[in-house]
């Protein structure tokens, strides 16, 4: 009985106080409080502000505690210093205020270990700095531990239950940063990410370009003096990286870089079994395929920002990206009859060089128009990328040996150069208690594809151009864009409308004179949210937005890809833009230990985009070719079931998974072959574990089967092991993390025609053993709170 008085009393501590805004003083309901123990990595309370700005944690041991306070369109605030005794247990902060993210360069921060996952009604942030396996790592490493993200063999990121999805970087589209977007994430590394947004219903001032976007939101260094931190990490794979990042901040100006470099080694094989049905025959192709690539890549960026006065602030930023690779790849592919009898074997060898750059340059000017928070914002992106890809491909026929050989040269030769402008204007209408958004966009693309194709002339000894193949594709684009959109909170409602206008014009032009010039379009995009938080653990939301999916080069090229003369590949400069009409429901509900948030989404779509295949008898011939296309096949409807929940049992444990369940139903009014239902499934779990003697432990596994119009894309279970050691007072950290200890990467692709049936099974080498050495020499500054005013007796 005794040690239950103690055990109670010694629980009795309480933090409360009352969360408002710096300007206006008005409370702000559902901000997030997040309670940590001083020298630990996870929160070990995350609570909300009721209707009225307040919040009361209690049941707290005796000891030190810091907390953070964050609001979407805030600085967070870290509140440190916070001493609880058997004597003094009921701390009461009082008024804590929030400065919107304008101000945040006039704030002196702390850096401290934020909750890892945060959702609002329109999307979910990864904090990247909460996650081990965010260590020392690249962008697409992150990606894969986020949330309703998936990443699959290739390195691309797509949103669960959506199609198109669009990365950004600091809010600024990478597409129009790289003509390869993996190229960039891979190199990208993670130590220079703040954090991650996966917006599902994103705001009106992004373009209605994809079903979803997911924002890259990168460190920007605000804390005051020299800080940085320099790190290296290899694999037994042989692939290794260096990466270094710092920053100074001044009175009133930043600086901030990042670098890194990285070795890669990729290695695999595949084995592609396809069925030809047609009326007087039926044939199969069994084809084996390995390859092994080299790539090395680097990234730099540098940030200069400066508080030119308490009204204006300025913002420079540039990226520059390259990439190099060698590749080497091997193909058999045995022509069997009817009655699985071998009757050709061909044999390909192909290898290749790769390098590719890319430069983007960025201003951003923010100008305060008043005292209530009114503010002008100017930006311009401008980018240049340049892609040079060479391969050659031998062809030998072991079976009949009479059969010529042949050799093939490829040299494409790729740039991209384009032009982005954007004026913003935000002001509170009523006491801050809303806010109301408008601008104007204006973007420029250029896309130059130069395809040389040469044949080797045994005869001659010589290469001779294929004018047939070879092709140079000139593509520009311009959208000029308009929205506007209003923002209202008040007593535990939040609503959030808005409107998007956008005119696309578009022309592109081939080299055998045919030129294309679509009619200019208009769309209009809306956007709609609506969020409750009540009781101060539940909130409920509903969204709805239109968004579009427009054809662009790597879809209308109608270049042939002839790398396999018997599976060839191009694009169709006939496609329409397609629309998305998205819809969703999202509930939340918070204890002081868990937290569960499921979501129900709905959309649906008019002319599709899809990749799809057909297969053809060549002429003349017993062989049968696959080409491979793109078309607005018809209509998807998707219902997804996405489930995301938290558990922390102690301050020292944390766990969370995601489940995300999508029903896709095909109508297709091209070929009939395409109308089908679907279940899709993906399933994440990760723990992480505070330990003894400055060490923690992380894992997590994924695993993801899709279907898609024409077949399913069934891959395995990945997953990631992490463990750390701190020393020199968490200065210097040790990593060790095992990638996908149960097997290499696989993938399964099912694809079914009217006349066949294909089965492609791939594998990469990405199980590995990898070990990271990382060297912090931030310095941090400690604002402590004044005590509170003593109450009168």
């Amino acid at each position: 009985m005794l040690n239950s008085l103690l055990l109670i009393a010694a629980e009795k501590g309480v933090i409360s106080g009352r969360v408002i805004e710096e300007v206006g003083g008005l409370s702000i309901p559902s901000a997030i409080i997040s309670v940590y123990v001083d020298g630990t990595e996870q929160p070990l309370i995350t609570s909300s502000t009721d209707e009225d700005g307040r919040f009361s944690i209690k049941n707290l041991k005796p000891g030190n505690y810091h907390i953070k306070i964050s609001f979407v369109g805030y600085a967070p605030l870290i509140v440190n210093g916070i001493i609880l005794t058997e004597k003094d247990y009921d701390k009461n902060l009082g008024s804590l205020k929030l400065s919107s993210d304008q101000n945040s360069l006039q704030e002196v921060t702390i850096t401290v270990q934020k909750p890892p996952i945060e959702f609002g009604a329109d999307g979910v942030t990864y904090n990247v700095g909460s996650s081990l396996l965010a260590e020392g790592s690249t962008a697409t490493d992150v990606l894969k531990n986020v949330p309703l993200v998936q990443v699959d063999i290739d390195g691309n990121a797509t949103i669960a239950g959506k199609r198109n999805t669009r990365i950004f970087i600091d809010g600024k589209p990478s597409d129009y940063m790289t003509s390869n977007i993996s190229d960039l994430l891979n190199v990208l590394p993670s130590d220079a990410i703040d954090k991650i947004e996966v917006l599902t219903n994103p705001p009106s001032k992004y373009s209605g370009d994809g079903e979803g976007i997911i924002n890259i939101v990168m460190k920007k260094g605000f804390k005051v003096g020299f800080n940085g931190n320099v790190g290296v990490s290899g694999g037994l794979q042989g692939n290794g990286n260096t990466n270094a990042n710092a920053s100074y901040r001044g009175k009133s100006y930043s600086v901030n870089g990042s670098a890194a470099y990285r070795y890669n080694i990729g290695k695999g094989n595949s084995h592609n079994y396809r069925e030809n049905f047609f009326p007087d025959t039926t044939f199969y192709y069994d084809q084996y395929g390995g390859f092994k690539n080299n790539n090395t890549g680097g990234n730099f960026r540098l940030g200069f920002d400066w508080t030119i006065s308490p009204k204006q602030s300025l913002r420079l930023s540039t990226n520059y990206n390259n990439n190099n690779s060698t590749s080497n790849s091997t193909n058999d592919l045995h022509y069997l009859s009817e009655e699985l009898i071998e009757k050709r074997l061909r044999n390909q060898l192909n290898t290749g060089n790769g390098k590719s750059n890319n430069f983007v340059f960025n201003i951003d000017y923010d100008l305060q128009t008043d005292t209530s928070g009114g503010k002008l914002s100017l930006s311009a992106t401008v980018n240049n990328n340049h892609n040079l890809d060479f391969r050659d491909y031998s062809t030998t026929y072991a079976q009949p040996s009479t059969s010529a050989p042949s050799l093939q040269q490829n040299n494409n030769d790729t740039g991209n150069d384009g032009i982005t402008l954007n004026l913003d204007y935000e002001k509170p209408v009523f006491k801050k208690r809303d806010r109301i958004e408008m601008g104007l966009a204006y973007n420029y693309r250029k896309n130059d594809n130069d395809l040389l194709i040469e044949n080797f002339n045994f005869n001659t000894q010589q290469f001779i151009t294929n004018v047939k193949l070879s092709n140079q594709f000139l593509y520009n684009e311009n959208i000029a864009a308009g929205y506007a959109s209003y923002n209202y909170r008040n007593v535990g409602w939040g609503v959030k409308t808005g409107v998007r206008a956008e005119l696309t014009d578009v022309a592109f032009d081939l080299s055998n004179g045919e030129s294309y010039h679509v009619k200019p379009y208009l769309s209009l995009f809306p956007n709609l949210s609506l969020n409750r938080f009540f009781r101060k653990r539940y909130s409920v939301g509903a969204t709805y937005n239109i968004r579009i999916n427009r054809p662009r080069e790597n879809t209308l090229n109608p270049q042939v890809n002839n790398v396999d003369t018997l599976n060839i590949s191009y694009g169709n400069p006939n496609l329409s833009p397609a629309y998305t009409h998205q819809m969703e429901i999202n509930f939340g509900v918070f204890g002081q230990k868990w937290s569960f948030n499921p979501r129900l989404s709905y959309s649906t779509s008019q002319g599709v985009i899809e990749r799809y295949r057909t297969v053809t008898l060549i002429p003349g011939t017993s062989s049968a070719r696959s080409e491979s296309t793109f078309d607005n096949v018809g209509t998807n409807n998707s219902l997804a079931l996405i489930l995301v929940g938290n558990y922390r049992p102690t301050n020292k444990i944390s766990a969370n998974s995601n489940v995300s369940i999508i029903q896709s139903n095909y109508k297709s009014k091209l070929n009939s072959s395409l109308n089908r239902d679907g279940l899709s499934f993906r399933a994440a779990i990760g723990l992480s574990m505070q330990l003894p003697l400055k060490t923690a432990f992380e894992s997590n596994l994924n695993y993801a089967n899709n279907t898609n119009a024409q077949g399913r894309n069934k891959g395995s279970m990945t997953s990631n092991f992490s463990a750390r050691k701190v020393f020199f007072g968490n200065r210097l950290n040790f990593r060790v993390t095992i990638n996908d200890v149960f097997g290499n990467r696989s993938n399964t692709f099912y694809n079914e025609g009217q006349n066949f049936r294909l089965e492609n099974f791939s594998t990469n080498n990405t199980q590995n053993f990898t070990f990271s050495l990382n060297y912090r020499f931030t310095k941090i500054t400690v604002n402590k709170i004044p005590p509170p005013p003593v109450k009168a007796q």
